[in-house]
């Protein structure tokens, strides 16, 4: 037998040999080409990455771990000896194989999981019938598994899948029957009212008994693993070994790095469509049109139109994309601005027809991810006006082809247009805000300081570099808040942590924002130059995302792991969930380092116990956090307990219990919003802001504006009334309990500023509250 360290000398000899006698088929070609491509990768990694480490055998099993998550996350398809096997033979190989020019683990073990799954499809697809199951049992199914020991090959890798089946089906059986409880009530209302019930809304999915749903779900998963190319899986092997070094470290192929680029600049080349793949008829569904762009503008194709062929030019031949990948449809629909797309499609609801539409391609804005603007007019209990401003930032983006988008630049308009109006406070809503751009993250940060530094980073050397804001003063000096979440990651804790430490702003969330304290560059992945006369450059194989540094609070400590913990803590149902810096694998560790100079934004610090007690005192007695904190609790008993019940007795008596409360829920918070819109009433008018009319002397209503309008996005009219108990259930003013607490705190910061004080808890009204913040209304801040 050759020894496995043996293997990696002699696979290059072994790869030429056969190649003399047999021409390489094409999969053996590209192959090899992935194992260049990893190769190159690996490269990059070890000369550039932040650790400076080698790709060694560490590294490989780090790789390994990292596959198997990717294709099997919940561990119900490889089985024990699948995985054993596979970290027997590759646990300290792959660095090994990569460096002979191969990657043969990819494609070995996804092979594997391909059959897995067919032989797992097949098995869910006949125990998917009736009377398969009597639901009467004492067993349970894993709500989550990721944890969990793989299963033995043979019964215990079969009981899991009759566990799983059988949970599916149960599931199913639940909905269907409380669709139908949910018709016969809606038949006693009508009939009470002496109306006739509407016809229930039916499409092809209702129509499917729960067999064929979950059989049909089955078919889905299958067919989307059928549809990984060698290069699909090249490239998530080498994304795997990216994520050996660290959790943000990321391979992208050239189309998911095209991908990123139009999500950074915030805008493409091409229709201006939203499509969602068609998983039943094949091609892909038109979800929604972009406002003003080209097929908008066109009036050519409608929301729920199904596009089965893409051609090219005005002559070009249709290529049927009915059995193709989403992405490869996409692919085909973007261009080049000013070239003709011409797309077959079948319309909504006329199967039998088919109409050819062509358009001109254009650049499209996406303005759904933009900064936007709320200004918030209200009074204190003086009665005095009160304006307050709100920022709402969903990431930090910028153009990375040199253009004019830029986070900074929006987010100053709007902070202007604010301050026009004379706001006496502002929130910067940072909730969900996962990062972006490192520079604009600095830049927005001056716009709320004096010149001084921002954040600190070190390389891979230890070499400390400060990156300072040079503004002279700040664009906005007022009393200031910033929103965040556990979602809230990257660019969104340095610019938090930076008004935190300059203690400019009262940070108001979670637990804790993410962790994330690292930072990233993007290089292209070039292919090999050849070292020949006249030589073209060498193409480029999508592109890495590469930790560079990692970045420091100007106080000296890091984000990294810990994030930005809030002075004021809401309670959250993401606290308990799972997501983090600390949560991912191979996060790095840092230290702290020496603090930079600088100098706290006011002479006198807030008081940030006195707001503290004040937030804490509301969320106790009052009832906007009663049913969350509710949530909180049973949720963490549904995460320990881990199991969900396969008897059909116990699952009804759990539903008839849940439905209970979910009425009483209901009842209650429609009685309680009702009373809050009727204490509150006429108490808040809001504007909003886009970019689209920040500059424009009239300011427009919030609640004028169209969803269509806010979004930039046509999804279709809507088909049906929508439900009065939907509007009833609506938050007072559309202020989340989150949203309404934070403007509390901001009331009170204001009051603070004029008396040292908030309100007075102890004078304060039972819910619902209209006084919020004593003393007269604030002269408006003044932008410099």
């Amino acid at each position: 037998m050759v020894p496995a360290k043996l293997l990696p000398t002699l696979l290059p000899a072994l790869i030429a040999l056969l190649a003399a006698g047999t021409p390489p088929s094409a999969a053996a070609q590209e192959e090899t080409q992935y194992g260049d491509l990893a190769l190159r990768v690996v490269g990059m990694l070890e000369e550039e990455h932040f650790l400076r480490e080698p790709f060694n055998d560490k590294m490989s099993e780090r790789a390994l771990d990292a596959y198997f998550e990717a294709l099997d996350y919940s561990r119900i398809y490889f089985t024990k000896e699948d995985v054993e096997g596979f970290y027997a033979k590759y646990r300290t190989q792959i660095d090994d194989l990569v460096r002979a020019g191969g990657i043969p683990a990819a494609f070995e073990i996804f092979a594997v999981y391909e059959e897995r799954v067919r032989d797992r499809v097949e098995m869910a697809k006949k125990l998917a019938v009736p009377n398969t199951f009597t639901y009467d049992s004492d067993r349970t199914v894993e709500i989550s598994r990721k944890d969990s020991e793989w299963a033995a090959a043979g019964e215990g890798h079969d009981q899991l899948w009759r566990n799983l089946i059988e949970g599916d089906l149960l599931r199913e059986k639940l909905i269907a029957e409380a669709v139908e409880k949910e018709k016969a009530k809606e038949a006693e209302k009508a009939k009470a009212a002496g109306e006739e019930p509407k016809p229930a809304k039916e499409d092809a999915e209702s129509k499917k008994s729960i067999y064929e749903k979950v059989s049909d779900r089955y078919d889905r998963i299958l067919k989307r693993v059928k549809e990984n190319t060698t290069e699909d899986v090249a490239a998530l092997f080498i994304k795997s070994i990216s994520a050996a070094y660290d959790p943000h470290s990321e391979y992208f192929s050239q189309q998911q790095y095209d991908n990123f680029r139009i999500g950074m600049n915030k805008s493409l080349t091409g229709i201006g469509a939203m499509l969602q793949k068609n998983e039943d008829e094949g091609g892909a569904t038109i979800e929604g049109l972009v406002v003003g762009g080209p097929a908008f503008k066109a009036g050519k194709l409608e929301v729920s139109d199904r596009v089965i062929g893409v051609a090219q030019g005005a002559d070009g031949e249709f290529v049927d994309v009915v059995e193709m990948k989403l992405s490869d449809i996409v692919d085909l629909i973007r261009g080049e601005i000013g070239t003709i797309v011409r797309l077959k499609v079948i319309p909504k609801g006329k199967d039998g027809e088919i109409k050819l539409v062509d358009i001109l391609r254009d650049k499209i804005d996406l303005k759904d991810s933009l900064a936007t603007a709320d200004l918030i007019i209200t009074k204190d209990p003086s009665g005095a006006e009160e304006k307050l401003g709100w920022i709402t930032l969903p990431s930090f983006y910028a153009d990375m082809d040199g253009g004019q988008t830029s986070t900074t630049t929006d987010v100053r308009r709007l902070l202007t247009r604010l301050s026009i109006e004379g706001i006496n406070g502002l929130v910067i809503d940072l909730r969900d805000n996962g990062g972006g751009s490192l520079e604009e993250a600095i830049n927005m940060t001056g716009l709320f300081i004096r010149k001084g530094p921002v954040v600190q980073s070190v390389d891979w050397r230890g070499q400390r570099d400060q990156k300072y804001s040079r503004n002279g003063e700040a664009v906005y000096g007022g009393p200031l808040l910033v929103l965040v979440n556990k979602a809230s990651a990257s660019a969104s804790e340095i610019f938090a942590a930076a008004l935190q430490d300059y203690g400019r702003a009262v940070i108001v969330g979670d637990e804790s924002t993410f962790g994330k304290g690292t930072v990233q560059q993007l290089r292209p992945v070039l292919g090999r130059k050849l070292s020949l006369p006249f030589a073209r450059e060498p193409e480029q194989d999508g592109a890495l995302k590469l930790t560079i540094q990692t970045f420091y609070r100007i106080d000296g400590h890091s984000t990294q792991r810990h994030g930005v913990v809030p002075e004021i803590r809401l309670p959250s149902m993401l606290d308990i969930a799972e997501i983090g810096e600390g949560a991912l694998p191979n996060a790095l560790v840092v230290d702290p380092i020496e603090p930079s100079r600088y100098l706290p934004f006011f002479e006198k610090p807030i008081d940030y116990e006195i707001l503290q007690k004040a937030s804490e005192a509301r969320v106790a007695s009052g009832r906007d956090f009663e049913y969350i904190l509710k949530d909180i609790n049973e949720e963490k008993e549904r995460i320990a307990r881990n199991a969900i019940s396969l008897n059909l007795a116990k699952r009804n008596e759990e539903t008839a219990r849940a439905e209970v409360e979910r009425e009483e829920r209901k009842k209650s918070q429609i009685e309680y919003f009702a009373s809050v819109r009727e204490a509150e009433k006429d108490l808040f008018t809001i504007y909003k802001l886009t970019q689209d009319n920040v500059l424009e002397e009239k300011l427009v209503l919030r609640d004028e504006l169209s969803e269509e309008q806010l979004s930039g996005m046509s999804r279709g009219g809507a088909d049906e009334e929508e439900d009065p108990e939907i509007k009833l259930l609506e938050y007072p003013h559309k202020f989340d309990p989150y949203e309404r607490e934070t403007i509390r705190i901001l009331q009170d910061l204001i009051a603070i500023g004029k008396t040292g004080k908030p309100v007075n808890i102890s004078e304060a009204k039972p819910e619902p509250r209209v006084k919020t913040v004593p003393i007269e209304a604030k002269t408006a801040p003044e932008a410099n």
